[in-house]
Order: structure tokens, then sequence, then C-alpha cells
């Protein structure tokens, strides 16, 4: 009996929630996937900012639902940087070191807002052309039950604190879009057991008119959100460079829009950014 109750105790320590861990979650489409060139500078990462793997990367040396150090990619096993990765690092510089971050990153390039609307996927998939189908099918099929499956794991070592979104290309002019990202939110928080005055919503604008980016116009769209949800918050694109598509952000652009979401995150805090990092 001593043993029985002795490994009782022993497996709830070994999966005891961290409250100093805390957990974001990370979805939208190709520029939260992360579509830049991993540079060198990028390849280092302080321990304390982890990723929470979403698919089996073999090459990378992961498995799916295991945590790691955040050095991208972040997303799947072969896609680029991302808005996350320069939001955990602007946290980990900022934060007290007592203090862990981990990000979970479920993004499909080209998807609209509706591929992430609970129980839409069925209808979704047949519209999706062949080369986002191979994407979906990675997340077994259904992008937003992965997500919550990969977060509900997740909650296990640690705290959700926040979402992060970037996505918008694919619904360009969609009057509609924030509605539908309401709904999501909404789900997420229900799904998770969370509420929505402790978990924010981080949304990033596409790539900005001032860097001639074709889906710019969304901006107008993304800027009501705040209107719309309680606790949400736009983060601003303008002067991040882009690529030549101007769709996409260069490596360049994902660093300084992921450091804006991360101050924005540290003030939600209730943390002051260093002026030295």
């Amino acid at each position: 009996m001593l043993v029985i109750i002795c490994l009782f105790f022993y497996s709830v320590t070994a999966f005891a929630q961290d409250k100093n861990f805390y957990i974001f979650l990370c979805f939208g489409q190709s520029n939260m996937e992360g579509n830049a060139k991993i540079q060198p500078q990028d390849t280092t990462v302080d321990s304390r900012f982890q990723v929470f793997e979403t698919v089996d990367c073999p090459a990378l040396g992961r498995k799916k639902g295991n945590w790691y150090p955040a050095v991208p990619p972040l997303c799947r096993c072969n896609t680029g940087l991302t808005p996350a990765d320069y939001f955990g690092r602007t946290l980990v510089a900022n934060l007290p070191e007592k203090i862990k971050i981990g990000v979970i990153n479920v993004s499909v390039a080209g998807c609209k807002i509706e591929l992430f609307e609970k129980g839409k996927n069925k209808t979704y998939i047949p519209t999706a052309p062949p080369w986002m189908v191979g994407m979906i099918k990675e997340y077994d099929g259904d992008p937003y039950e992965h997500l919550m499956e990969m977060a509900k794991l997740a909650q296990k070592y640690g705290v959700i604190k926040g979402v992060l979104l970037h996505q918008g290309e694919s619904n360009t002019n969609d009057t509609l879009w924030t509605q539908k990202v309401k709904g999501i939110y909404g789900n997420l928080l229900k799904d998770l057991n969370l509420k929505s005055k402790k978990v924010p919503l981080l949304a990033g604008e596409v790539v900005n008119a001032d860097q001639s980016g074709i889906c710019a116009s969304m901006n107008k769209i993304i800027a009501t959100l705040p209107g719309v949800i309680p606790n949400s918050y736009v983060i601003p694109s303008a002067g991040c460079p882009a690529g030549a598509d101007k769709l996409h952000f260069t490596a360049e652009g994902y660093r300084m829009l992921g450091k804006r979401y991360g101050e924005q995150m540290l003030t939600l805090l209730g943390y002051k950014i260093k002026t030295e990092q």
C-alpha cells in the first residue's frame, strides 16, 4: 500500500503544472507558419524559451508532444522564421529568470480563417489545393482539434497565457473575418477552460502599405478586432520589411514583428521593457 501511495504522488508530481511556465498558442497561415529563411543569428536561444513539437520531425530529433529548446523551425519540420521566434525571445529577455516561455504553433500556409473554425475541416479540405492538403494531413486532418490536443497536453506542464494569431491574407476584404476569429477564440477558451480576461488575443497586421503589401487593405479590418473581441490587441506591421512577393516578411521583418508581439504581451503581464537586451 505504501508503494502504491508513493507511486501515486510521484505521478502527480511528475506532471505538476508549473505556474511560472507561460504557454502561448500560435495559429494562422504562412506568416505565422514562418516563411523567411532561418539565419545563423536565429539558431541560438535561451533554454528558458521552449517549443512544444506538434508533429514528428525525425531529422530535427523531435517527437510530437514533447518540449524542446525553441530553435527554429517552430511550426512544422521545414518551415521558416516566424513571429513566434522573437516573441518568445523578447519575453525571456525581459521577464524574471524563474519564468519560462513555451509556444505551440499550428499554422497552414495559404489557408482561410475558416480552416480553424471548429468542425469546418471536412467541408474546407475538399476546396483546398493539393499542396495545402498535405499540410493539413500533418495535423491529422483537423488543425483546430490538433491545436486543442497539443494545448491540453501542454497544460500539464504550464499555464496558457495568451493566443497569437497572424492570418488574413487569404481573407482580404472579408468583413466577416472578425466574427469568425471571435468564434474560434471563443471555442479555444471554452475547450481549454480558459478565461478571456486572463488570456488575451494578439493579432498581427499583414504586410503594411508602407511596404507595398498586396493584402494591406486587410489591415483596416484587422484594426476593428478589439471592438469585437474584448482583451484583443492588434500588432502593427508598419516598417517591418517585406519580401519580394510583398506578401511575406523578410527575416528582419519577422524579428521586428515578433518583438512587437512580445512587447505588447509584456505590457499586459505588467512588466516594463528593458532598454538593453
